[in-house]
């Protein structure tokens, strides 16, 4: 029994017109099913759960940008400390 991995290699490089139909079949039927299950299966939010999550996101990054900010600022202080002991 041939594979279709197998049979998508031997089209590539024989370049069958039957292998090119086939091909656009798996990618149309690709693109037909993300669609369905975007549609049917995916469980989206509500506006709640969204705007909370958009807040605590915003409340996160906030905290570990002052976090970086304050890191940055203590370790600058403390170079310029050190390079003062040395002129």
């Amino acid at each position: 029994m041939v594979e279709n991995n197998d049979l998508l290699s031997n089209c590539q490089i024989v370049e069958l017109p039957n292998c090119q139909i086939n091909l656009m079949n798996k990618i149309t039927t690709y693109f037909k099913e993300s669609y369905q299950e975007l549609m049917e299966k995916v469980t989206w939010p509500t506006w709640l759960q969204l705007q909370q999550s958009t807040v605590i996101v915003l409340v996160a990054t906030i905290i570990i940008t002052a976090m970086v900010w304050a890191m940055d600022f203590a370790s600058n202080q403390v170079l310029k400390l050190i390079y003062s002991l040395f002129k």
